[in-house]
């Protein structure tokens, strides 16, 4: 696979999980550790954060022993969404929210959690689809017209003007130096979101379900998977991996609790920063 970033260093051993680090080594950009909260709370504003510029970011500001993770979280709100929040505010640790549109006006408690997703710093919004196919994947992506209008739709109604979107049911990417499509036939209404503008993300690695809708397997496991993947440079974007899981997989104490001890052992390695995807590389250019 082709790679647009810095070399890997394939004798690097990534996940030092017997090594104790400070709390003050997890700290970067403020949303890797929990000493920072306080001077990050002085910025904090309740508009939606992706609303404002995104600085730009590239591999010289992390050190080259580090790997960056971007931890995005689809379909909310949604069940799972607040145990989410929770994960993410006691790590102190930032993630992308891909939204469904029609899930924000689902119920009370959808529209509350909506409100809790804007107003929390470490969370960054970005469109997921207003209809989310309606789960019907291959006639949804036949009307390549339709598809922009959904996620139109999502845009307009949750004011995501960033243009930063993921596909429902297809890892399909669209940026100026990444374009890959999972499924062929969804070509032409990927290639129609990207003329409309928008930037479409994908994902490198993702925790699946199991049968009961809760998160298949352990931590431990998961982590192998990212050593893995960094260590065969098998990410889009040498360095950086987004990783994928949904809100409605949180719902059980064991779920919660995986993801949890996934994000400490993470962070304890010293290997890792966390970056919301807007801070991904080259994201913000504008589409040629």
């Amino acid at each position: 696979m082709k790679k647009f970033l810095g070399e890997k260093s394939k004798n690097m051993a990534f996940l030092g999980m017997t090594a104790l680090v400070s709390a003050a080594s997890m700290v970067f950009n403020g949303c890797n550790g929990k000493t920072d909260v306080k001077e990050f709370e002085k910025n904090i504003s309740l508009e939606h954060p992706t609303a404002k510029p995104v600085p730009r970011i590239d591999d010289e500001n992390v050190e080259s022993d580090k790997r960056i993770i971007y931890l995005t979280f689809d379909d909310g709100p949604n069940q799972g969404t607040e145990n989410l929040l929770k994960v993410l505010n006691k790590r102190n640790v930032c993630a992308t929210a891909f939204l469904v549109g029609k899930h924000a006006y689902g119920s009370k408690r959808q529209k509350d959690d909506l409100e809790l997703l804007k107003n929390n710093p470490l969370i960054e919004l970005a469109n997921h689809s207003f209809s989310h196919a309606h789960n019907k994947y291959t006639d949804f992506y036949k009307n390549p017209d339709a598809v922009v209008h959904d996620f139109n739709i999502a845009r307009d109604s949750l004011k995501l003007y960033d243009m930063i979107a993921r596909t429902p049911g297809r890892n399909i990417w669209r940026l100026n130096n990444i374009n890959v499509t999972d499924i062929k036939s969804s070509t032409y209404a990927a290639n129609s979101l990207r003329k409309a503008g928008y930037k479409v993300i994908g994902w490198d690695l993702e925790w699946r379900p199991s049968q009961k809708m809760t998160l298949k397997g352990s931590h431990e496991a998961m982590i192998k998977k990212v050593d893995s993947i960094f260590f065969n440079d098998l990410e889009k974007t040498s360095r950086h991996l987004v990783f994928l899981t949904h809100d409605q997989y949180l719902r059980d104490a064991d779920s919660i609790n995986e993801l949890d001890m996934f994000i400490e052992k993470l962070q304890k390695s010293n290997k890792f920063v966390f970056r919301k995807i807007s801070q991904y590389p080259q994201i913000n250019e504008i589409l040629n």
